[in-house]
């Protein structure tokens, strides 16, 4: 797992053809740097970064939604341990989960023919380890600050059955808008799950920081598992959380966010569906 760290070299500044310095862009994990149009991250597995600089040089767009596309240098699209990618005009959206929803949906349309990659096998950052959690392939942990929450979601987790394909499970912070062009979709971590999944992901976000209502997060979807699919997708978050702090990781600590959207949750799994509040 990559945190924040010095940016890149002179040498990697050449190496993708940057002609100013770089300068922080802030949020996320303090990580990426712009230099004029170029966007740069380092990455810690460049074999899969190179994939994904493949996959998303070949996506059409469909006039629904953009990408930031990948800059090669003269040997492949790693340099010393970074990537680079153009700057694309745009905003985070201020919780407009409808729109980030649709522009995820168009983007995975786009993905849907590609096949999943034997690279993703190999992954065990705390992200792709919780992502396993909450779809039952580990076990949840019986200890660590979010082993209660974990479990309490665990118990109310019943199969699930979906055809999987490539998807963006972090579109929250990650669909930018400018006026008069389609959403523009950034900073894409591969993974292989429901594409039903992924608004699922950006509802409990709303949930947990307080700035979507439960009404509005299970009105985001209409698939019949659509509770299932909020569950998993807190299961994620909260097992993230978990797996880092038992990492010795720091991540913020929003204990107290997470345990009002697990109890909505628990509830609504165990008792006739209410949308009035958060409980």
């Amino acid at each position: 797992m990559i945190t924040g760290r010095r940016g890149p070299s002179r040498r990697v500044l050449a190496a993708f053809g940057a002609r100013t310095p770089a300068v922080a862009v802030p949020g996320g994990q303090g990580v990426t740097w712009r230099a004029g149009e170029l966007i740069l991250k380092p990455t810690d597995d460049p074999a899969l970064a190179a994939w994904c600089a493949e996959t998303l040089t070949a996506l059409v767009e469909d006039g629904r939604f953009r990408v930031s596309r990948p800059v090669a240098q003269s040997d492949g699209w790693v340099a010393d341990g970074w990537t680079a990618w153009r700057w694309v005009e745009g905003a985070a959206a201020d919780w407009r989960i409808h729109e980030i929803a649709a522009a995820g949906a168009a983007f995975h349309e786009a993905l849907r023919a590609v096949p999943r990659p034997d690279l993703l096998d190999r992954c065990e950052d705390p992200w792709r380890y919780a992502d396993r959690i909450a779809w039952g392939e580990e076990a949840p942990a019986t200890d660590g600050p979010y082993a209660d929450l974990l479990h309490r979601l665990a118990a109310v987790r019943t199969p699930l059955t979906a055809p999987c394909q490539l998807i963006h499970p972090d579109l929250a912070g990650n669909v930018l808008f400018a006026a008069g062009l389609p959403p523009a979709v950034i900073d894409w971590p591969p993974y292989w799950r429901p594409e039903t999944w992924a608004p699922a992901v950006v509802a409990v976000d709303g949930l947990d920081t307080g700035r979507v209502s439960a009404g509005d997060a299970l009105a985001l979807g209409t698939a019949d598992d659509w509770l299932q699919l909020l569950i998993r997708a807190e299961m994620f978050r909260v097992a993230t959380k978990n797996t880092a702090a038992l990492r010795g990781i720091n991540l913020v600590d929003d204990k107290v966010h997470h345990r009002s959207t697990v109890r909505l949750l628990c509830r609504l799994a165990t008792e006739p569906r209410s949308t009035d509040d958060r409980g």
